[in-house]
């Protein structure tokens, strides 16, 4: 027992220990800047005053060297942000040797960039992710022979033959066969399409069903796929650089606080009065305050699965105005749902349920799984099929006690039953499509018993989540989709969306967004597929749907939605909004009192060590209210 405890305690250690060190390489400037004042302080209360000064002149020296130079480099470049003003404190405080003070603005400024970095940080690029997407390999008919190349190899004119389950490298022309093509992560199409001899294909889309040949009529940096990469690169470049909010408050804080500084060296004719007032009025509350707002807000939004991948994604997020949506995978499950079975024969719907799911079993066809999964939800157990045929196109068939069952396509029915549809049903399935739904029917011996209905259906929350846009401050709820206007409108008017646009490209969704944000100033875009990356890049805050979006996407933008749920698209905007109220509370609260102290210092009254407590004290009190945000 005593082992065990002894061994428990060792691993505690051990797991400080790294813990500990790991926090040191990962942030080693706040680390020794702490570290500096804890020894200086420790040296200073209990061995000698004298070599604590040494301690904190070196941390201040070794520390702040790095800071004033960063901050120079930045001034260089044109950007005057709130870090200015403790970089002059850091400068005076060397020079007059104020080595407790100047150490205390290191730790601060220090820790502050940390704190920044530690809500910046990102695992990878959009771009090379897209580019690891991207199509490889082509399978390039030779003669009689098939050679698999690269897809950079592939020229204009090239036969190349696309089996079941590839990825199509180049767009190009089918000459010869037929399959269904999914290109919904291109152009939100969510059932895959029917293509035939003569029909074009895009790069990037799947080859879902059966095999087909092609002839390139793009190579494979201008087909689809790559225009995708560009348009991301393109909108990552011209992306507008954002002002943070301590940087707002700092383009009037800093000129004040020099203005302080020169009064309070004309009053008292010392040196150390300007540095007195520097130290007292280091804008913590810029610095620090702020991050740790925007960190505690992204802990927030982590915990309700929304990983947030910048402080300034944060904040912008907070003033969003419009808000897009993609159609497929976004607004709606992506993939066909078995909506009902129409019985219109002799057999229930039970029975017919179980008759498809045995039949569609054997397919792989979307629509086929789709009624699996419902039958094998509903019975556990399916039967297999006896004399089991697909037919590409048409449908399946095969026999179950006897009875020959064919489910397909209305020309499959057609030519089963070796009869025209009847007016009824054809007005049924009009309608049906009409409202973006598929048909596909289920004959037993010959005659037409039921009509499986299938639907991209909305996720559930949509509806409340628009509503609840415009409590809190959104202007324009808008669906992008690359699907055909009948759908769009279908799905539009289940959501509550007024205002949407279908048929759209990826370089389409782009100049709305783009329109949009010169508009209403911030925007946000929500989407899923391969074909929302650019749209994700362009607006001011590009949120991914990550359950089942595809990693691209996730990458390209800079929230990703752990479950696919967009209620929580409105509760982030929530938090970005509670976030910005409370760090705004810390900077009045913090920037009133640096100027009430630094009118004080001015007059000689406060000494720069005794400014420099003071200071701490207003940095507790205001990282405190920020940390409210949790």
């Amino acid at each position: 027992m005593a082992m065990s405890t002894l061994t428990k305690n060792r691993n505690k250690v051990r797991s400080f220990y790294e813990w500990t060190f790991g926090v040191i390489s990962v942030y080693p400037l706040p680390s020794f800047a702490f570290i500096g004042l804890l020894f200086g302080v420790l040296f200073f209360f209990f061995i000698n005053g004298e070599f604590a000064d040494i301690i904190w002149f070196l941390t201040l020296i070794i520390g702040g060297i790095p800071i004033v130079f960063q901050t120079l480099k930045k001034m260089l470049a044109g950007k005057f942000a709130s870090d200015i003003v403790a970089m002059l404190a850091i400068i005076v405080s060397i020079i007059l040797h104020q080595s407790f003070a100047g150490a205390i603005i290191v730790l601060m400024q220090s820790s502050g960039e940390g704190i920044e970095r530690y809500g910046f940080r990102r695992a990878s690029s959009s771009i090379e992710a897209l580019l690891a997407r991207a199509p490889k390999l082509a399978r390039k008919k030779v003669g009689s022979h098939l050679e698999n190349i690269d897809a950079t190899r592939v020229v204009v004119g090239d036969i190349l033959i696309v089996a079941r389950g590839d990825l199509i490298p180049v767009d190009g022309t089918i000459i010869s066969g037929e399959s269904y093509v999914d290109e919904s992560a291109l152009t939100g199409e969510p059932i895959p399409i029917k293509k035939r001899t003569g029909d074009t294909v895009m790069s990037g889309s799947v080859n879902v069903s059966d095999t087909f040949e092609i002839r390139t009529d793009r190579i494979s940096k201008e087909s689809a796929y790559a225009r995708i990469v560009e348009l991301v690169k393109d909108a990552q470049k011209h992306k507008p650089p954002v002002q943070r909010l301590a940087d707002q408050y700092a383009v009037w804080f800093t000129p004040l606080t020099l203005a302080m500084g020169a009064f309070g060296f004309f009053v008292t004719f010392k040196v150390s009065t300007i540095l007195a007032v520097l130290v007292v009025a280091t804008p913590c509350p810029l610095i620090i305050a702020v991050p740790i707002a925007v960190l505690s807000a992204i802990n927030k939004a982590s915990r309700d699965g929304i990983v947030v991948k910048s402080g300034a994604a944060m904040e912008q997020i907070s003033g969003v105005k419009a808000v897009f949506f993609d159609k497929t995978g976004t607004i709606t499950f992506g993939a066909p749902v078995m909506e009902d079975i129409l019985s219109i024969g002799v057999y229930s719907k039970r029975d017919l349920l179980y008759k498809s799911g045995c039949l569609e079993q054997l397919s792989s066809h979307p629509l086929a799984i789709e009624v699996t999964k419902r039958a094998k939800a509903e019975f556990k157990r399916l039967e297999v099929p006896k004399k089991f045929r697909e037919t590409p196109s048409f449908g399946v068939e095969g026999y179950l006690g006897g009875k020959r069952i064919v489910i397909g396509s209305r020309k499959l029915y057609e030519r089963e039953a070796s009869q025209k549809l009847a007016q009824k049903y054809i007005n049924l399935v009009d309608k049906a499509n009409a409202n973006g739904k598929l048909c596909s029917f289920i004959t037993i011996n010959g005659k037409l018993e039921g009509i499986i209905v299938l639907t991209d259906q909305i996720r559930p929350g949509v509806q409340t989540t628009v509503q609840k846009f415009k409590d809190i401050g959104v202007n324009e709820v808008i669906m992008l989709t690359g699907d055909n206007q009948t759908n769009a409108r279908v799905i539009a008017d289940q959501a509550g969306i007024s205002h949407f646009e279908a048929g759209l490209m990826p370089n389409d969704k782009v100049k709305f967004i783009k329109t949009a944000t010169e508009k209403e100033g911030a925007t946000a875009m929500v989407g899923d597929g391969i074909n929302d990356a650019p749209a994700l890049a362009t607006a001011t805050v590009g949120i991914a749907m990550g359950a089942h979006g595809t990693g691209i996407t996730a990458e390209a933008a800079d929230m990703v939605l752990l479950v696919d749920d967009i209620t929580k698209v409105a509760d982030v905007i929530t938090i970005g909004k509670r976030m910005l109220q409370i760090a705004k509370q810390s900077i009045y609260i913090g920037v009133g009192m640096s100027i009430v102290l630094m009118v004080i210092a001015s007059f000689g009254v406060i000494p720069p060590p005794i400014g420099a407590v003071v200071q701490e004290g207003l940095d507790i009190t205001v990282i405190l209210n920020a940390l409210r945000v949790r």
